[in-house]
């Protein structure tokens, strides 16, 4: 009769072992997974220079001064932003300079009409409000469990609206076809992501989805295979980076709970 409590108390213990062991570096591995993407994007604009500012001078008929501001705003913008987030100097100021990329290149790419990369804008948005409420966490320790219910609303609200701008990430990777494996990633991939959008079982089902999205990353996305001189390898690359960014945003949930706006945080009331 005493096998079942026994049971999930050495499950509960393994778990709370795996926290504790991983407490000193998954903050680290969120924020470098998480600035991947900019920080990718960025060494590009400097190798691809002149392909970048020909571009936005033709599709928008800007004019040379113009586009190499927008290139060169684009290139320092996410290097330093990256810099300043991995040194923890001045993050929530590098998260709003980010935010300012992000909708710069939403507009200069024509982002905007696209729906899947807008998804995965939405997404990288997301990540960036979940490290910016990370940085307003009191003390040095950034795994100090579920935030107790003193925590100011304003990072409360960004994490919930962080989890939220995750979903889609989640949504431009459904496959709308009748094979076996997309309805069954498809059925998972959905039950997990609802899991940490209402914040219910949050860190187990975010753990979840990294390893979901990190295997099908590496699958789909395996720029490497690919000739460098291909029109492919710059997109598979751009799609693996973004796909890192958001699985460091959900290592970031691993790490800091889903917040006070949460079913795990009701429970304690109830």
């Amino acid at each position: 009769m005493q096998t079942v409590p026994i049971s999930g108390e050495t499950d509960n213990s393994r778990y709370q072992k795996f926290l504790r062991v991983t407490k000193q570096y998954l903050p680290h591995l969120a924020r470098l997974c998480l600035i991947s993407t900019f920080l990718e994007d960025g060494i590009r604009m400097w190798f691809q220079w002149n392909d970048q500012r020909d571009y936005i001078e033709v599709t928008w008929n800007s004019g040379y001064f113009l586009a190499t501001c927008f290139v060169l705003i684009n290139l320092l913008g996410q290097l330093v932003g990256c810099i300043l987030i991995l040194s923890r100097n001045f993050v929530q100021h590098a998260c709003f300079g980010l935010f300012g990329i992000i909708a710069l290149q939403t507009i200069g790419y024509s982002i905007l009409w696209d729906i899947k990369f807008l998804m995965r804008n939405l997404a990288l948005g997301g990540g960036l409000l979940l490290l910016l409420a990370e940085s307003r966490s009191e003390g040095k320790s950034m795994f100090a469990g579920v935030p107790s219910m003193g925590e100011s609303s304003p990072k409360q609200y960004m994490q919930l609206g962080g989890r939220i701008l995750l979903v889609f990430m989640f949504m431009s990777l459904v496959h709308f076809d009748t094979s076996l494996l997309s309805i069954l990633q498809n059925v998972v991939g959905t039950a997990l992501i609802i899991l940490v959008a209402i914040g219910f079982k949050t860190k187990l089902a975010a753990l979840s989805l990294v390893v979901w999205l990190l295997a099908m990353n590496v699958y789909f996305n395996a720029f490497w295979n690919i000739p460098a001189y291909k029109p492919m390898h710059d997109f598979l690359k751009y799609d693996f980076f973004q796909t890192t960014s958001v699985i460091g945003g959900l290592l970031l949930v691993v790490a800091l709970g889903p917040g006070g706006v949460s079913m795990d945080e009701k429970k304690k009331e109830w």
